[in-house]
């Protein structure tokens, strides 16, 4: 299993542990427009809110040292966006993550 795939079943079984596994500890996760940096820890918070329901999750590109995925992701508020992320990955762990999303009208 690819570090994508354990790291989508981590957010969908809200699995702490593996989330945890998953993310290097100086994991960072630029939100370009809110104009924060998450931490490992933020995002394991966040992931284990139930606030982030994926759907239709492809891995585009993924090799030791990147990953590109695109999916479809609804928020407890109702808001739906298609998210593009690219992650870097370090000592065998997600290192870093940036993600373009653009919003859904549609469901």
């Amino acid at each position: 299993m690819s570090l994508l795939e354990k790291w989508s079943s981590a957010i969908n079984d809200l699995d702490e542990a593996a989330m945890n596994e998953c993310l290097h500890d100086d994991y960072k996760f630029t939100l370009h427009s809110a104009g924060k940096v998450l931490s490992k820890e933020d995002v394991v918070e966040w992931g284990l809110s139930g606030d982030i329901k994926r759907d239709k999750v492809r891995i585009l590109y993924e090799n030791d040292e990147v990953g590109v995925e695109h999916a479809f992701v609804t928020f407890l508020d109702g808001n739906t966006q298609a998210v593009l992320a690219f992650l870097t990955y370090k000592d065998g762990k997600i290192y870093t993550a940036e993600t373009g999303a653009s919003n859904l009208t549609y469901k």
